[in-house]
């Protein structure tokens, strides 16, 4: 969307479904009764030509015909399978020959991302299932050739050799809160987006890992009641406790090293890696090069990025490529980092957008491939008989997503016509795309098209949704544009109540995340409990302010070093624009949050009187109790920014406090403790200030379980229909 000049809204209008069947009910909106329906991505075959699927109640694995969709083959049924003592999966994974699975049941999540569960190798051939190892296990890869395993359980690494059923350790040093072989610590999974830190190498000789020495690392433990859902007898008389290592802003991180592990000689060695004590090294992930690990690392400020080039057998390393920012480097580029016979792709802002260049397998810059003024926003790969890549961009606005290939000349060609929010999964020969789209009028559509994008068949297209909508009212998203009082041009949507009518004046909900490099209004379909409020009365806007994504590296970083002032400031704007408007009560405007959003509520309630109420959900309230990774990211550390974090802290400015507050925590939130929330609370009792505020047993961040969510959004509701109406 182009920036204007000039001061007043500009409205897109979107979709209205009318019909006065029936009100749509909170419950069935928090019990996922209008959440549209995806379709898992396809497991494309080798060649390019068919993909390996579950059906749908997981009991069997089938390869279908990309061309026509029919089925080629049933590869699993549990129902058949020899030895197979379960009837459904939780997942599945292929050996790269395809003669083989790795099946998973009975999964246990841990974290955010990692969990264990009962694995199980399936040899196709002999239908015959084996588990893998006693108990449970986690991130079980096969080799490239599929004749081993390597896994990790208790801390450490495992071997399982297929061809005589063998099994031994490649570690056996860990400990609980002390040494993790291949598999991250808490902070590193959680801000790296990682569950596993090993890879295989090409030949099958070598497994390269990362070892975390955590044992320095402050433990943080939380109470654990015996609750309901789940029930913990264990707990019912005195709690019980969990305890891990959690580094919190300034403080001390797991020592990391990088280690390979011969198959053949079962010597492990310490790789040279030319980073200090306090670097992170997210990663390592072979190359086509049995004799090329590449290891990625960051300083502690993560404003520099460096790609080591690793001899696993003499540990020798050499950084091939540096790229540095003022402020930080964005750790998604890593993931679209992909590495081919004879160069590698990597995604670089250094010219104030992020886009895809093209290096050897030596460091040395071969081409750029995208330039302009926008973002790529993924990274699909690189088709050797074409010569052309593949990339999802914001090239047209920040609010959409579209697909194009770059040719070998370097021309770029939109693959999809449809305006919105556009993604795709390709065979691994780029011959077919499964496309997923959806906008504000449209909920998801899967179809799956061949190169000239004809569709062959739908996957998904929400039918059953579309029936259900038609018997329900909804109003209008529509999306607008605002300056705020530095200048800036904001993008922001607004949703109308069902029973608009001109000349009232209506309470406004004003819902943001506000995180950097995040992003709300984007032309994409959504609907959950704002539409309910709707539904009742209230105008529902969402802006995204500074520090967003998609509009570049200088709009996302200028909060840089001061997170939460900028903002908030936008968060006041958005609501003084709004009040402006002449169907919204300028005194009834409540702000919304969860996590970083919750924490944006409370810096805007606490630096203006523009709020007659707020809901903070899970929020941070001072950066010095968040973690290290991700503070420092986007703060530094106390030590080196004092007066940025006692500035960003609203925790500081408790006192300060405008408008009714609601603020919810669960009581076991791994990620954001719930002492953020009661050293706030007590900062407003101790400035005799009145709130309301909900501690839910032993739910951590999403807050969930039992009845739990149904009760979180009806409390938050009661909340705002008894300041706002």
């Amino acid at each position: 969307m182009k920036k204007r000049l000039y001061t007043f809204a500009i409205f897109l209008s979107g979709y209205c479904i009318v019909s006065s069947a029936e009100e749509i009910k909170l419950n069935d909106i928090i019990a996922g009764g209008y959440s549209q329906r995806s379709y898992p991505e396809l497991l494309s075959s080798e060649d390019g030509e068919s993909y390996i699927s579950a059906n749908n109640d997981k009991s069997c694995i089938i390869r279908f015909s990309y061309k026509n969709g029919n089925p080629i083959d049933t590869l699993f049924d549990a129902s058949k399978a020899k030895e197979c003592d379960f009837k459904r999966f939780s997942g599945f994974e292929m050996s790269p020959d395809e003669t083989k699975i790795l099946i998973y049941t009975d999964m246990e999540m841990i974290y955010r991302r990692s969990f264990k569960a009962k694995y199980y190798t399936y040899e196709i051939k002999r239908n015959l299932v084996k588990p893998l190892s006693e108990g449970k296990q986690q991130a079980a890869t096969f080799s490239p050739n599929g004749r081993l395993v390597a896994f990790a359980k208790d801390n450490n690494l495992y071997l399982k050799r297929l061809d005589y059923g063998t099994e031994s350790p490649i570690t056996t040093d860990g400990e609980k809160n002390h040494i993790i072989n291949g598999i991250p610590d808490w902070v590193y999974e959680e801000e790296f987006s990682m569950n596993k830190a090993f890879s295989w190498s090409p030949d099958n000789n070598v497994i390269a890992y990362i070892r975390f020495d955590e044992s320095d690392v402050k433990e943080y433990p939380m109470q654990m009641f015996r609750g309901m859902a789940p029930d913990l007898k264990e707990n019912e008389l005195y709690p019980g406790t969990f305890s891990y290592k959690y580094p919190v802003s300034g403080e001390t991180n797991s020592n990391v090293g990088v280690y390979t592990f011969d198959i053949t000689t079962k010597r492990t060695k310490k790789m040279d890696v030319e980073v200090k004590q306090e670097d992170y090294i997210p990663r390592v992930v072979f190359t086509t090069d049995p004799e090329k690990l590449a290891v990625m690392s960051f300083n502690r400020h993560q404003s520099e990025f460096k790609l080591h080039m690793v001899n696993p057998q003499s540990g020798v390393s050499k950084v091939i490529l540096k790229d540095e920012n003022n402020a930080y480097i964005n750790g998604d580029n890593m993931d679209l980092i992909e590495f081919y016979p004879d160069f590698f792709t990597f995604v670089s802002e250094k010219d104030g957008y992020r886009h895809l260049y093209q290096y050897s397998l030596n460091g040395n810059l071969q081409k750029r491939i995208t330039s302009g003024n926008w973002d790529i926003t993924d990274y699909y790969g690189y088709d050797p008989k074409s010569k052309s890549y593949y990339i999802q961009a914001a090239k047209n606005s920040p609010l959409t997503r579209e697909v194009y290939k770059i040719d070998a000349k370097g021309n770029l060609i939109p693959l999809f016509d449809e305006k919105g929010t556009n993604s795709a999964n390709f065979s691994s020969n780029f011959n077919y795309a499964q496309h997923y789209y959806s906008n504000v009028n449209t909920p998801l559509n899967v179809t799956l098209k061949d190169s000239k994008g004809k569709v062959i068949r739908t996957l998904e297209d929400n039918a059953a949704l579309k029936s259900k909508l038609n018997n329900v009212t909804l109003t209008d998203k529509e999306f607008f544009e605002f300056k705020n009082s530095s200048g800036d041009m904001l993008n922001g949507y607004i949703i109308k109540p069902v029973d608009f009518k001109s000349g009232k004046k209506y309470p406004v909900v004003m819902v943001q995340y506000s995180g950097p490099g995040s992003q709300q209004v984007l032309d994409k379909w959504g609907l959950d409990w704002t539409r309910y409020l709707s539904s009742q009365g209230y105008v529902v806007a969402c802006v995204d302010g500074r520090g967003t994504g998609a509009r570049g590296a200088d709009f996302e970083r200028t909060t840089y070093m001061n997170v939460g002032l900028k903002e908030s400031q936008d968060q006041i704007d958005a609501a003084k624009y709004l009040s402006s408007l002449s169907f919204v009560n300028p005194s009834a405007i409540a702000i919304w949050g969860w996590s970083f959003g919750g924490y944006n509520t409370l810096m805007s309630m606490t630096g203006s009187d523009v709020f007659k109420a707020g809901i903070a959900v899970a929020p941070v309230t001072d950066w010095k109790f968040y973690d290290t990774i991700y503070t420092e990211r986007y703060m530094r550390s106390p030590k080196e920014n004092n007066d940025g974090y006692q500035k960003t802290s609203a925790l500081n400015r408790a006192a300060n406090l405008k408008g009714n507050l609601l603020i919810i925590t669960g009581s076991a939130d791994d990620n954001v403790h719930p002492q953020n929330t009661l050293e706030f609370t007590e900062a407003l009792v101790q400035n005799n200030i009145d709130f309301d505020m909900y501690y839910y047993t032993n739910r951590n961040h999403f807050i969930n379980g039992g009845n739990t969510s149904q009760h979180l959004y009806r409390q938050m509701v009661r909340f705002l229909d008894k300041n706002l109406k």
